[in-house]
């Protein structure tokens, strides 16, 4: 019986190990060459592995979190169709010793099909870890949930259009209104999560963060982009501050180009960019991620919108390439309508400086000694004190803080 033995390959970019994401095949199973059969995790995206040729599982190795070498012995097929000696088919509930256990969705509490369907496929069921994630949260079993992607894979549509239609199961009450309880959950911290987990402690580990504040009078910034909105032509996305943000970020940052710039550890060089390749920090199901507009110093406010809501799409569906997700010199994050008085935001490494956005809100100011009301938003700026000093961090924002408040100067030549 001739076997294949896949070993895991070079992802790029220096990767030297990868964090199994989710299988997508499991013993016995016959795939054809090309067929999606794990999802790996680097520190920059997930990367889907197609299956090298045609054949049965006979063998996977490792479980999902599992952290993988590269050229580490992965999935071992058989070529000639047949089944391999090892159990390949094991009833449909129970996991073989060398895949993954249930995951925590697969096992929540289970949604009861409607009268009329089928009988439930108790196997375990194709989709994204963010799809389990929302499945475990509204209590759903991704068995009774119909799939329209590819071999019936579970797309966040499918998932949430079962709930739609009443699928989500009630939460049980407790039986008082006050309950004693010394329950714990324990999640293990795999995936995204953990990526983040290293690269915030890495980051603060290794980087003097510095933060600093000022206040910005947004109202005609705000009068600006409403009045861009309301004749926005057909096909154009509408307007929020990010866009002009950006473009106000990019005529500050001519002037300080030690801002706009990234940090080589093992060479000890600060890399300043003449391109504006800006972060757009994007909250998803599977944690924070961020990817990048790339020359957006070239860009108008209506192609930097446009581009905001393409890429923030692609990282929350999970489909954003590792190009996509990296080579960014600044990052502006933002908590939208939560906002926030003041943020403290963590350096993106090897980036120098990071852009925090906090809410903005109409309050009483006073100006040339009379009481007014304006909106007003705070902008908090954190710094890699090593190559920023103080000083120029807040000359920085004063000169943004003068292009938000003067909005027309942000379109001079």
């Amino acid at each position: 019986m001739s076997q294949y033995v896949f070993k895991l390959p070079d992802l790029g970019e220096g990767t030297v190990e990868a964090e199994i994401g989710e299988w997508h095949v499991k013993v016995g199973d016959v795939v054809a060459e090309d067929d999606v059969i794990v999802d790996m995790m680097t520190d920059k995206a997930a990367v889907e592995i197609p299956s090298p040729v045609s054949g049965r599982i006979a063998s996977l190795h490792g479980s999902q979190g599992d952290i993988v070498a590269v050229g580490t012995n992965l999935i071992v097929f058989d070529l000639d169709g047949e089944q391999s000696e090892s159990p390949a088919v094991l009833e449909p509930e129970t996991p073989p010793a060398s895949q993954p256990a249930p995951t925590p969705a697969a096992t929540a509490a289970k949604v009861a099909a409607p009268a009329a369907s089928a009988p439930i496929d108790r196997r375990r069921v194709l989709t994204s870890p963010a799809v389990r994630a929302r499945a475990k949260q509204a209590g759903v079993d991704l068995a009774a949930v119909p799939g329209s992607g590819a071999k019936g894979r579970i797309l966040k549509k499918d998932l949430e259009a079962f709930i739609a239609s009443g699928g989500k199961t009630p939460v049980a009450q407790p039986p008082s209104a006050i309950a004693e309880t010394d329950a714990v959950e324990e999640h293990r911290v795999i995936g995204v999560r953990r990526v983040i987990a290293r690269k915030m402690s890495e980051s603060k580990r290794n980087i003097p963060h510095f933060t600093y504040v000022d206040e910005i009078d947004v109202t005609q910034f705000d009068d600006l982009r409403r009045h861009l909105n309301a004749n926005r032509t057909e096909g154009q996305p509408k307007l929020t501050f990010l866009p002009l943000l950006i473009q106000a970020l990019a005529r500050t940052l001519k002037a300080f180009p030690q801002c706009n710039a990234t940090y080589d550890a093992d060479r000890e060089v600060v890399i300043r960019h003449a391109a504006l390749n800006v972060g757009i920090a994007t909250q998803t199901d599977d944690g924070l991620k961020v990817p990048v507009i790339r020359q957006a110093q070239a860009k108008d406010v209506w192609q930097l919108a446009d581009e905001i809501v393409q890429l923030s799409e692609l990282a929350r569906n999970g489909k954003a390439k590792k190009e996509q997700l990296t080579g960014s010199s600044i990052t502006i994050t933002s908590l939208g309508p939560l906002g926030g008085i003041v943020t403290t935001p963590v350096i993106n490494a090897p980036e120098v400086g990071i852009i925090g956005i906090n809410k903005a809100v109409q309050r009483p100011v006073v100006i040339d000694g009379q009481i007014a009301i304006r909106t007003m938003m705070n902008l908090s700026v954190s710094f890699d004190h090593r190559f920023v000093d103080g000083y120029d961090a807040a000359d920085m924002v004063r000169v943004m803080k003068g292009y938000i408040e003067h909005p027309a100067t942000i379109f001079m030549p």
